[in-house]
């Protein structure tokens, strides 16, 4: 039922253009739900005389211009809120906030469900947000294969199961994952060490593609992966939803279940999830020890007192992932024969048996969060968070029993936000923060620790401030943070070393927000980052994985270009830097009836860039091994990310995309290793809407093409480096040990389908089978991708009612 709410406001011109034509008053203002202070989106707003109308964004926010008086009656439409008369007077000048109350009459509680803006200090930053729909693709995805269909961002992998997200060409610590609104604390380091996250928890992915350091601290060089769990909303009736699957390529099976209630005063929420897959095969061969395990936990409350909230939220997440075990050499022979065959050297039956090499992990996440909205629009949060990541890693050795990895991390996270009120006609953030972690190598491994021991302590400041004039908008932001390390490990003598260091640095961002049209936008956004050596980079030592890695602190050039590993460099006494990056990201947004455009283009310069590059081919106990070393230098990208969205009709639209990423070492003025290849794709929709007996029905057929990375460095063999017919030293040119793969094209199909409460989907992905290896998968040097796979899901919805609801009529 609509309801209608006449708000009158005096002086509602904010600003006027100084031109003869005397309607040039406007209005702006946002409106948010009284309850949640959340915006409430879609709502109609009519000037009353005047013929003109908006309607607010996703931000709850309108604009109303070429107004003849200064003084109007507003008259706001919107389905669920109460009816009564409401006066709210404001300066001239000012934005108004207009709070509605949710109306209730015969139903017991009207449930009005709204996307939330954008995080303060982001707001001129290039982002996308997946909802829980676009989380239902596949079965068992990872974090980084979900918004790798997002144009400039990929997935780097070591496997089928290890995927981090690369945004711009960067990837590990240089993207913030934040879960729950707190830095995930994990293993954030090389390639092979995911996020312990379960998708099917989450209702809300935000990829922030610009440099957000301000807002989330270090780290956030590349962007942010932010994401936020199932919802407390109150006066919500009882639900529970199953869900069950199945895919074909490594006969994975799936269940899951989440159910909640909204009281008057307070809401909780429960998810659990199985996982289960088995090897995968590839076109032509099986990927012997290529399966997972996974089972995960979550569960949330709140409690909601007038003017505060109260959130608590726990969840657990246990991990086995398998390694390929084609990734082992065992001899000098055998490796080379692994890089240069079409197959990989060892292929067993299926089996859901997940042997070495593979990784253990456990993580354990609580956070605790209170919120006081002190005034009409000033809102005061604090929020704690405490984490335990377990992880072991196996290998194929001796002591097959024993792990080559067994740590404890415990990372400890303290925010407190105050979003002020309006400050000079300026909306704003203030926020402290104290996070803490404690690494530890737990005795019996046999081995020296790969990464030492270390304590880490950061404290930080920061304040973001907006301010509209118009149809723009500015946004600037600064922080500080000072960090302080501790670190105590093993030299290869088993002598005890120990070193202190800090880092400090000034965060800075200024973004604009230009509204040129009612159908188009434009923003940019100039921001500086940072980040401190990750410990891997400092002190990695010895075997991981398929490869030995030594960290800028654990090598020293010799005599003949060669390197000495046999003692530590303190940290004072090398030429390491924290990384620094400058990144400035312009989008152009053109929305129209049925074509909308979004350009991207970006430049990125980062001093002192940390990477990962081969070396040298060694002999070990295990056999030869390929040697990575960490490497420093001055790099710089440049990119463009497009898409075309289309809309042809009520049944039909489609979505073409592409990425190009172009990136330098220019200290050396050559090739970087591991970056993105340009890639191009299309989605094209077919909605039938009602089916036969189904309630909706939806296809989704995505064609995609990766070309060749033309970027990649020079191919050194392996069999030369053995014999010496190669000689590296780290003054040497940046190589690979195997030519870049061929281009690849890739054809996906979903189609999602439901009758009433029960909803399933059907899936193809890479439907012609078709064999390539992806450039940015560790394990390409041994076997080719997964091959086609079908995947079936289905979910059953349940949703009770509150006592005295009603259907109404269609």
């Amino acid at each position: 039922m609509r309801q209608f709410l006449v708000v009158m406001l005096l002086s509602s011109s904010f600003f006027m253009v100084a031109q003869s034509d005397t309607c040039t008053f406007s209005v702006r203002g946002t409106i948010l739900d009284l309850d949640t202070k959340e915006p409430i989106p879609f709502v109609s707003v009519n000037v009353k005389g005047s013929g003109r109308s908006a309607s607010t964004n996703l931000q709850g926010e309108f604009l109303i211009d070429e107004l003849c008086t200064d003084e109007n009656m507003l008259i706001v439409s919107c389905f669920g809120y109460c009816d009564s008369i409401c006066q709210h007077h404001h300066e001239h000048g000012k934005m108004p906030h207009i709070y509605l109350t949710q109306r209730v009459r015969k139903l017991e509680t009207v449930t009005i469900r709204a996307k939330k803006e954008k995080e303060e200090g982001t707001e001129t930053i290039a982002q996308v947000t997946l909802q829980k729909e676009d989380m239902a693709y596949g079965l068992g995805q990872s974090v980084a294969s979900l918004i790798s269909q997002t144009q400039g961002v990929n997935l780097i992998a070591t496997g089928t199961n290890v995927q981090l997200p690369v945004i711009h060409g960067l990837y590990g610590n240089r993207i913030l994952v934040l879960n729950n609104g707190l830095k995930h604390g994990f293993q954030n380091w090389g390639t092979d060490h995911a996020p312990e996250i379960d998708i099917s928890a989450a209702n809300e992915i935000t990829i922030i593609k610009g440099a957000a350091g301000v807002r989330f601290g270090p780290e956030a060089l590349a962007g942010a992966i932010v994401v936020k769990p199932n919802p407390l909303y109150l006066k919500e009736p009882f639900y529970a939803e199953i869900g069950t699957g199945f895919q074909t390529n490594g006969r994975g099976v799936q269940t899951s279940i989440q159910t909640g209630k909204g009281f008057k005063k307070w809401s909780y929420f429960i998810n659990a999830n199985f996982n289960k897959i088995g090897d995968r095969h590839a076109p032509d061969y099986q990927l012997t020890n290529s399966g997972k395990q996974e089972e995960s936990f979550s569960l949330g409350t709140r409690y909601h007192l007038d003017n505060w909230d109260f959130n608590l939220y726990y969840s657990y997440i246990n991990q086995n992932l398998a390694l390929l075990r084609s990734s082992v050499a065992e001899s000098g022979n055998a490796f080379v024969r692994a890089i240069n065959s079409d197959i990989p050297s060892f292929i067993r039956p299926f089996s859901y048996e997940i042997n070495k090499p593979n990784q253990l992990t456990q993580h354990h996440f609580g956070k605790a969060e209170v919120k006081w909205w002190h005034a009409e629009v000033g809102k005061l949060t604090f929020r704690a968070g405490k984490q335990m990541n377990r992880r072991k890693e196996f290998e194929i050795r001796r002591s097959a029993e024993k792990p080559i990895f067994d740590l404890d991390l415990l990372t400890s996270d303290y925010q407190l936000e105050w979003k002020h009120p309006d400050w000079f006609r300026a909306d704003g953030l203030l926020g402290f923060q104290v996070f803490t972690q404690n690494n530890d190598n737990n005795p019996g491994t046999g081995t020296t620790a790969f990464i030492p021991n270390y304590n880490t302590a950061r404290y930080s400041g920061f304040l973001i401030e907006s301010k509209r004039f118009g149809k723009n908008s500015i946004e600037g932001g600064l922080r500080f943070d000072y960090e302080a390390s501790n670190v105590r490990g093993r030299e290869t003598s088993q002598d005890v070393f120990k070193d202190e260091y800090y880092f400090s640095n000034l965060t800075a961002s200024l973004g604009y927000v230009r509204e040129i049209s009612q159908n188009s936008s434009f923003r940019t956004n100039l921001g500086t980052a940072w980040r401190s050596p990750n410990m891997a980079e400092l002190y990695s030592f010895g075997q991981h994985g398929f490869k030995s890695s030594f960290g800028l602190l654990r090598y020293a050039a010799k005599e003949g270009g060669g390197i000495t590993t046999n003692g530590v460099v303190k940290i004072k006494e090398s030429e390491v830097e924290s990384e620094r990056g400058y990144k400035w990201i312009n989008e152009l947004q053109i929305n129209k009836s049925k074509h909308n455009h979004t350009l991207t283009l970006y430049s990125h310069f980062i001093e002192h860039y940390i990477f990962d590059r081969p070396f040298a081919v060694i002999g070990t106990i295990r056999g030869p091994m390929p040697v990575f070393i960490f490497d420093q230098t001055d790099a710089f990208f440049v990119g463009a990310d497009y898409t075309w969205q289309t809309t042809w009709n009520e049944h039909f639209s489609g979505t073409i995309g592409f990425s190009y990423l172009w990136s330098r070492n220019i200290t050396k003025n050559e090739q970087l290793i591991d970056q993105p290849p340009l890639s191009a794709s299309y989605d094209f929709i077919w909605n039938h809407g009602k089916l036969w007996k189904l309630t909706s029905s939806r296809l989704l057929v995505r064609p995609s093409y990766t070309f060749t990375q033309f970027q990649s460095p020079r191919k050194v063999s392996p069999e030369s480096l053995i014999s010496g017919d190669e000689l590296i030293n780290i003054d040497s040119e940046i190589f690979d040990f195997k030519d870049a793969p061929k281009g690849y094209f890739l054809l996906d199909l979903l189609w999602r389908f439901q009758v009433k409460s029960l909803s399933g989907s059907i899936s193809v992905n890479n439907l012609f089978n078709t064999s390539y290896r992806s450039y940015l998968n560790e394990m390409r040097y041994f076997a080719d991708e997964p091959g086609r796979n079908i995947g079936f899901t289905l979910t059953y919805l349940f949703k009770g009612k509150n006592k005295n609801d009603h259907e109404l009529a269609p």
